[in-house]
């Protein structure tokens, strides 16, 4: 009965053919798909170092707490003075709590943001004793940047007030990142075991693996409203950049005691897809600081900003897209796991930095993330 449950769980929302049905119902067929399943988790592996759990049935309680930073640069000269602009967007840690539910690793959850940035997270993943992969989404959007404004043309109080800066517009970032793993000695090495405990690893053991990673960013703040920062930017209003590497490492599974695990995986990797496309925009913001209106004692600083919203534009002027050639970098990961007869206990984490560069605009993106789960196996 708990072993029909926990795969009625599994196939809940897929459809199933009426073939399948006439061959002996839905009772028929989540039998024969926990056979299969019960079979897939056993098969090819060394029992002596790997061994799938007596009890089948997930119920995993997970956390997960993430957060991101951006970074950007720019440099210019304004009448005769250089100035250099930093904003610095850092995400509030998002918390999210959440539960799945599965069978031999495999099944449905659900996670709700509990607290952090209000922005939207998603994540996907799909894991064997041989394989991993993962997807996360994240986007947030960020109205208070700190911004770091260096110019003689700025008295102290005036270059102080960009720290406190409120964009009308806010700054909008989104992100994709997705990575795979393969390993070779996929006999005696388990990848789940490390990562959603569907398998339980023995004995210490470790495997060369090759892998793929792929990142996606956009950072968009093109709006009229904020000429100001895309003028200071050096007429940079948005920017997307697309990463992609392969490599090849090791990971180790070691079993200090009977119910630890901690897994450690290396691995360098060849950016062979470095591109940025830039999208510049030109604005009158040259006009506007000109005007006897910006410097008139007499205007309210209300006034101005109501004179200013009224009368600033951008307009678009068209994306260039720039290759950045090969590049080398590096993926690790890391999990402490420790399984009681019926109760296991995980925690991993993962950190990627993404870095851009387009003519004096540079700046970097940090993502990191640490899950910890409790389960319970039926």
């Amino acid at each position: 009965m708990k072993r029909t449950l926990a795969i009625i769980v599994l196939v809940v929302g897929t459809s199933i053919s009426v073939p399948v049905m006439a061959q002996g119902g839905l009772k028929g067929f989540i039998k024969k798909l926990g056979t299969k399943l019960d079979s897939m988790a056993v098969r090819g592996i060394d029992r002596h170092y790997i061994d799938a759990p007596k009890k089948p049935g997930q119920i995993i309680l997970r956390g997960n707490i993430n957060q991101t930073i951006v970074s950007m640069h720019s440099e210019g000269e304004l009448y005769g003075h250089t100035y250099s602009a930093n904003p610095y967007l850092k995400t509030t840690p998002s918390q999210y709590i959440g539960v799945w539910v599965g069978y031999r690793g495999y099944g449905l959850g659900y996670t709700v943001n509990v607290a952090g940035d209000k922005g939207s997270n998603l994540t996907f993943g799909a894991t064997g004793g041989s394989y991993g992969i993962n997807v996360r989404i994240h986007s947030f959007e960020n109205s208070n940047p700190s911004f770091n404004l260096n110019s003689q043309l700025l008295t102290e109080a005036e270059r102080n007030s960009w720290n406190e800066v409120t964009l009308t517009d806010p700054i909008s970032v989104n992100t994709f990142m997705a990575d795979g793993y393969y390993f070779f000695n996929g006999k005696r090495f388990s990848y789940s075991a490390a990562y959603d405990q569907s398998a339980i690893q023995k004995r210490s053991a470790g495997s060369l693996m090759a892998g793929f990673m792929y990142n996606y960013t956009c950072i968009d703040y093109a709006s009229q409203s904020n000429g100001d920062l895309i003028f200071l930017m050096g007429n940079l209003g948005k920017v997307k950049m697309w990463q992609g590497s392969l490599g090849v490492g090791y990971a180790y599974n070691w079993v200090p005691v009977r119910g630890l695990l901690v897994n450690i995986m290396a691995m360098p990797m060849l950016t062979i897809v470095n591109k940025l496309r830039a999208y510049s925009f030109s604005t009158n913001m040259l006009e506007l600081y000109n005007d006897p209106i910006t410097h008139d004692p007499t205007i309210s600083m209300e006034e101005w900003d109501k004179w200013y919203y009224e009368n600033i534009r951008i307009v678009p002027e068209g994306g260039e897209t720039y290759n950045s050639g090969l590049s080398i970098g590096f993926d690790a990961r890391m999990s402490l796991t420790y399984n009681f007869e019926r109760i296991y206990l995980c925690a991993y984490g993962q950190f990627n930095n993404i870095r851009y560069h387009h003519g004096s605009n540079h700046g970097y993106l940090n993502d990191w993330f640490i899950n910890t789960s409790i389960g319970f196996r039926f």
